[in-house]
């Protein structure tokens, strides 16, 4: 059985909340399993609407892969610095080989839902890159994926590549101190806070897939238990054949409700606690960029600094040499890596703003979801057993 979409406070999509004012509406649905074996994929119907003037026109219907979505993460996380880039589902190869209806139906979702956080962020519904993979027919896309993805990249981003691999090998071989790192009391407190919410995070998931698990089994149980025993009422026959054919016809139907109330827990429940693990991963890729922001920011600095001293050591040295040295150092200033860096931190700080205010009402809906279905399912097998308890009290002193 597959439950219904999640919230749509978790993939905002409403065109029609303000008649006349700028949306863009997207959503990711029918998916279809194309080719067998290993080389099979699922495609996806991407319906995008919106009124903005930068898109094609009112309404865009294209097909799109996992790939294709991926290529949009990739792309956005080189382009937007400091930004979350909104997680995907992760892949899985012995799902991808099954294509379960649960598994199809899960990965529909987040990929949905993946979309509509780009399309709601304030900077990344802007970019290129969305617009072209919401409107680009398949021959575009797939010329669009080869080229951005490296297909046709120049052979000095080889030579490049090769270089800063052969630069890190000799840095581990000459035993070179590890890179400076930013180490404020403040950016302390976050990575200690982003590495606990990780852990805590997925601990809490690991626990929410043990309960669908147990949910099943014992639906699992309680079916198999209800052809037994209506079997066991068969054989005894007259009265006792009644009340165990009603016993049996009970655990059947909570079986089903358990069955119900297990998918209703993975997709409303696992399902979002695991979606925040990814997004704590999506806020880790961007710490690492403000860490490498960070470094290239110390080390011009520091370069600039050495390059001060020995300019004005020269101006007294070697005065002939001054005029062309300085010209140099001008030119080789840590301006723009300084910018840069500072640039990533105020991005943070807004992306982890909008973050915490996400999550506490994402995770709040989880946790309210959770409750009401356990207290419907309690409340139902309570009733259940409650109403033949009378024709069993009445058989045991019969």
């Amino acid at each position: 059985m597959i439950s219904p979409e999640r919230s749509p406070s978790q993939s905002p999509r409403s065109p029609a909340a303000a008649a006349g004012a700028p949306f863009l509406s997207i959503s990711v649905t029918d998916p279809v399993k194309i080719g067998t074996g290993v080389q099979a994929y699922i495609s996806y119907r991407v319906i995008t609407k919106t009124n903005l003037p930068e898109f094609e026109g009112p309404e865009k219907i294209v097909i799109r892969r996992y790939s294709d979505f991926e290529w949009l993460h990739d792309r956005l996380a080189e382009r937007y610095k400091g930004i979350f880039i909104p997680p995907l589902p992760e892949k899985n190869a012995v799902e991808k080989f099954w294509f379960s209806k649960e598994f199809i139906e899960l990965r529909r979702q987040a990929l949905d839902l993946f979309v509509n956080r780009i399309a709601s962020h304030p900077e990344l519904k802007q970019s290129e890159v969305l617009r072209v993979f919401l409107q680009a027919d398949e021959e575009k896309m797939d010329r669009a994926r080869s080229y951005e993805t490296g297909i046709f990249k120049k052979p000095a981003d080889f030579l490049q590549m090769f270089k800063d691999v052969q630069s890190k090998v000799s840095d581990v071989v000459l035993g070179k101190e590890k890179p400076v790192e930013e180490s404020t009391p403040e950016y302390e407190k976050l990575k200690n806070y982003i590495f606990e919410l990780e852990n805590h995070l997925a601990e809490a998931q690991k626990q929410a897939y043990r309960l669908v698990k147990r949910h099943r089994e014992l639906g699992q149980s309680l079916a198999e238990f209800g052809k037994a025993i209506k079997l066991l009422g068969a054989c005894e026959g007259d009265v006792m054949e009644k009340v165990f054919s009603e016993v049996g016809s009970k655990s059947e139907m909570l079986s089903i409700k358990l069955q119900r109330e297990a998918d209703n827990l993975l997709f409303n429940f696992e399902e979002p606690l695991k979606d925040y693990v990814r997004a704590v991963q999506s806020i880790k890729a961007t710490m690492m960029d403000r860490a490498n922001a960070f470094r290239q920011h110390f080390d011009l600095d520091q370069e600039r600094k050495y390059k001060e001293l020995n300019l004005e050591k020269l101006k007294f040295m070697n005065p002939e040499k001054y005029a062309e040295a300085e010209s140099e150092f001008r030119e080789a200033n840590s301006e723009e890596a300084t910018k840069k860096f500072e640039h990533i931190v105020r991005l943070m700080n807004e992306e982890l703003a909008r973050f915490q205010e996400q999550k506490t009402a994402d995770i709040g809906l989880a946790f309210h979801e959770f409750a009401k279905g356990q207290a419907k399912l309690a409340k139902d097998i309570a009733d259940a057993w409650r109403s033949i308890l009378p024709k069993l009290e009445a058989c045991s002193t019969s």
